[in-house]
């Protein structure tokens, strides 16, 4: 067994119990139909509808990596969808609004990056300011108004079918694919994870700490707006005030359901998308399942937390403790084992 499948392989095992469970309420769960040239069904639903928070977790977990957070990625995501729709608006056509889109997040990204690394504001917040103010950015670009557009290839970046599947699926699979290649064949995850590790030990030993967390910053936006994009394209415009609302937190809890500590150091991009697959399957399977609307939040904060303690090392350790201590009880006295 690789030490990438046995990194992962807790965050598999939680999936597939997950997929059981809602399999129990919903029998067609694992149902796939292909009609048309598209596959359809609920696990090709979880694979399009997790992809907003499967981006933003592989984003998260760079920043996370080097002790950082980011609470802006849903309102970049708000800001890239605007700067689209407003471009599709004034009639610039589905590339134009892509690159504007990515430019702005890339733009979010380095303002992030410069607070945090060259004026030294805590991560929570520099990237909080971002968070409150970047919404009525949104809204000043689309000027309070839902931005509709009918370009039909913009269009098929959030609801376009490619060999069967929805495009979305490929972006994220292939975003995170590609972070993932470039942090583990090149020395850039090891720098990252030193930076998280000790930043001020990093500095002195080479590495440019600054120009790196300025990097993190920037990926994270760059991922929020591909987000920001899909999210978008899907609806046919841009809803400055919920486009986005929370993700954040959804992308957080999918880095730490994912394994990744949020003090930074080691991390790992597939365990975080598998930890967004998880969330969106925990969404999925409740609708599916027929539970009231006012009970699915309760429902999904306990089931994160069953998983999470699952997952938690320090409940492992107990349970061994607690095996070693009951073995030791179970075993004769040494009076008894004694020779006669």
């Amino acid at each position: 067994m690789t030490r990438t499948l046995r990194r992962i392989l807790p965050q598999i095992l939680t999936l597939a119990v997950l997929v059981a469970l809602v399999s129990l309420f919903f029998p067609q769960f694992l149902s796939v139909d292909y009609q048309g040239g598209r596959l359809s069904g609920p696990v090709i639903d979880v694979l399009k509808r997790g992809a907003p928070v499967a981006l933003l977790a592989v984003g998260m977990t760079l920043v996370i990596a080097t002790r950082g957070i980011d609470l802006s990625v849903g309102t970049i995501m708000a800001i890239t969808g605007a700067t689209a729709a407003w471009a599709l608006a004034s009639g610039w056509g589905a590339a134009a609004a892509v690159l504007l889109a990515l430019m702005a997040g890339l733009a979010c990204g380095v303002w992030n990056g410069c607070l945090v690394a060259l004026i030294g504001i805590q991560p929570i917040v520099a990237t909080l300011i971002l968070m409150t103010s970047g919404r009525g950015i949104a809204q000043l670009i689309t000027e309070g108004r839902i931005l509709t557009f009918t370009d039909p290839g913009f269009a098929w970046l959030g609801s376009g079918i490619l060999l069967g599947l929805p495009v979305p699926v490929y972006i994220w699979v292939g975003t995170a694919i590609a972070v993932a290649l470039l942090m583990r064949r090149t020395a850039l995850g090891l720098l990252v994870e030193s930076i998280g590790i000790n930043r001020s030990a990093s500095a002195l030993a080479g590495i440019n700490a600054t120009v790196l967390l300025i990097a993190v910053y920037v990926a994270s936006g760059l991922c929020a707006a591909l987000a920001g994009i899909i999210a978008t394209a899907d609806i046919r415009g841009a809803d400055a005030n919920n486009a986005g609302l929370w993700l954040e937190l959804d992308a957080i809890l999918a880095v730490v359901i994912g394994g990744n500590s949020l003090l930074g150091g080691r991390f790992s991009v597939a365990a975080s998308v598998l930890g967004a697959m998880i969330i969106q399957t925990i969404d999925t399977g409740i609708l599916l399942a027929g539970f009231p609307s006012e009970y699915n939040l309760v429902i999904k904060a306990g089931l994160v937390l069953m998983v999470l303690l699952v997952q938690s090392p320090n409940l492992a350790g107990h349970w061994y403790a607690l095996r070693r201590h009951v073995r030791r009880r179970r075993e004769p006295a040494p009076s008894d084992r004694s020779a006669p």
